[in-house]
């Protein structure tokens, strides 16, 4: 992501000027700023005063992208790597304006150098050319800062913006939202693992919720290309570290937790904690309606939160007997797509149905439906704008994600292309696939390497429980050997099991195998990577688009 041309990068502000232009229209902002100045006083009232009067230009996290005169952010590491903060820090201090560090730096100027003793020191031999002040909880404000930086040179209205988490479907949510609000007359924007901008313009991101300058600058670009709505993905990463600190964010979506980034989290109870942020008005100040997913069992962790904080609460069901605002009453899936009876009630003593026809494959993609639909009314509820049957109206015309479900033209037999990478989300997938299915069933995939081991038998046993037939293959292995991590995924198998699975470590040959032994009334699914257009292997990423291979092994056979 670039900053807007717009923003001249020698433009200076400071602090206090900061708070000064903030106080007529961020009242929330000024407090943070305030309270950001207190603690800073606490810390060292001898060197505030020339703090909060340096100009200054741009706030950065990277020490690499530092301009002189810049502020650079020292967050914390997540592997708590002291020695290189320390280093960044040392290599931001010949440029920058002055730091904001949310590490100690008495801990890291005493912190032995174990390959260079010698290096040793402490913090008053070290003479920075530049002040440098600890902020322990420079998070809980950074997002706020850095668009009050880039609103003092060219104030510009933001976007409302809708926000999703979960494990699975919050790609698509975001983007049938997206799609769902263009449709129905306003500007939209989306930003998430698929990619990042306007609907039909994404560039493709490195991260699902980039990092607080990252988040800031797109939302701040968005705001002066005219959208109102942006559609985004909280990921749990992103709101454990408040990447998302600051976003307007009014609507909030869960969509459901399964087993997923456990080599980051402790346990199952503090990944559903960090998306339970979501619901949270003390995080999200502008939040008003939190739709979710009350066939999930974690769900009722993002219940108490956003009733705790005073929302709407919106709920949905693909489960008849449940009572939620939208529940789905019934569905009739086909290869074109399935037809809805979808059944509202505001708990106002007004049920009403109405019958939908979506384009969508599966019937987890109903739920991701239901949820897109409330977010979008949400958002209308907000500005007294509802129309319900112009929304309703828009759904035949709804694409799904790339690589979510994605069908490949063939002449016989259906080829698919998802992301599913988790052992509930493959689950799903091929339980959807399989009411279609007259013939077989097949799933090709594979596990990250570099990632939670445990998943890796979970990810070939829902394999095998929902497909008659299963390839695996590599994913992006990354540093690991792929056949490791095929041998770990093979643990528990049972001899009928190891019958119809077929193990080919290249995924260019297990694509090209099942192509080749698909019977023309089967179903292939080619599971894991979806959007992705890269397979990386030892830290390169090599061209590798799973739609593409997809293709040409379909037109070597002459399926096509």
């Amino acid at each position: 992501m670039t900053m807007p041309t717009s923003l001249p990068d020698n433009t200076t502000v400071t602090l206090q000027q900061l708070i000064n232009l903030s106080a007529d229209r961020h009242s929330r902002l000024v407090q943070q700023l305030t309270a950001m100045m207190a603690e800073m006083v606490q810390a060292d009232p001898n060197q505030i005063t020339a703090i909060a009067d340096i100009p200054f230009q741009q706030f950065r996290l990277d020490s690499r992208q530092l301009s002189p005169n810049d502020v650079f952010v020292l967050l914390k590491s997540q592997t708590s790597d002291d020695q290189k903060s320390r280093d960044y820090l040392l290599q931001a201090a010949k440029n920058a304006a002055f730091i904001l560090s949310e590490v100690d730096p008495t801990s890291l100027f005493n912190t032995v150098n174990e390959t260079s003793p010698t290096q040793a020191t402490d913090n008053k031999s070290v003479d920075l050319p530049c002040p440098i002040m600890y902020v322990p909880n420079v998070r809980d404000f950074l997002g706020s800062l850095i668009q009050a930086r880039l609103q003092y040179q060219q104030p510009v209205t933001l976007p409302a913006v809708i926000a999703v988490t979960g494990t699975n479907g919050k790609t698509t949510i975001s983007q049938l939202v997206a799609q769902l609000t263009q449709l129905t007359g306003k500007s939209s924007a989306v930003m998430g693992t698929a990619g990042n901008g306007r609907l039909g313009a994404l560039v493709q991101a490195s991260h699902t919720t980039g990092d607080a300058l990252a988040v800031q600058q797109f939302l701040y670009q968005m705001g002066t290309e005219k959208a109102e709505v942006l559609a985004l993905e909280a990921s749990s990463h992103g709101l454990d570290q408040q990447r998302l600190q600051g976003m307007p964010v009014t609507v909030a979506v869960y969509t459901n937790l399964s087993r997923d980034h456990l080599d980051y989290h402790a346990d199952m109870a503090e990944y559903a904690a960090a998306k339970a942020k979501l619901f949270d008005k003390a995080h999200f100040p502008d939040l008003t309606h939190a739709v979710i997913n009350i066939d999930d069992e974690h769900a009722q962790v993002m219940l108490d939160t956003a009733n705790a904080s005073g929302l709407t609460v919106w709920t949905y069901t693909l489960d008849p007997a449940k009572l939620a605002t939208f529940g789905a009453v019934s569905v009739m899936p086909s290869l074109q797509g399935v037809k809805i009876t979808l059944r509202t009630d505001f708990g106002d003593g007004q049920t009403d149905t109405v019958d939908l026809v979506s384009p969508l494959l599966g019937r987890f993609n109903v739920a991701n439906l239901l949820a897109a639909i409330a977010a979008a009314i949400a958002l209308d509820a907000n500005t007294n704008d509802i129309d319900m049957a112009q929304i309703m109206c828009a759904v035949p015309q709804l694409q799904g994600a790339v690589g979510r479900m994605q069908r490949v033209p063939s002449n016989d037999g259906c080829f698919i292309v998802d992301y599913a990478h988790t052992p509930d989300a493959l689950s799903q997938v091929l339980a959807s696939l399989k009411t279609h299915c007259d013939g077989q069933l097949w799933a090709v995939f594979g596990c990250g390497g570099d990632r939670d081991a445990g998943k890796r038998p979970l990810m070939a046993q829902a394999g095998l429980a929902g497909a008659d037939q299963v390839i695996l293959t590599a994913d992006n292995p990354r540093t690991e050997d792929p056949n490791v991590i095929l041998q770990d995924m093979q643990t528990g198998m049972s001899t009928e099991q190891y019958q119809r699975t077929h193990i080919e470590p290249a995924r260019q040959k297990a694509i090209e195998y099942a192509v080749a032994h698909a019977s023309p009334n089967d179903i292939v699914v080619i599971a894991g990577k979806g959007h992705e257009t890269y397979q990386e292997i030892n830290h390169v990423r090599y061209d590798f688009d799973d739609s593409v291979i997809l293709e040409q092994a379909l037109a070597q056979v002459g399926r096509i």
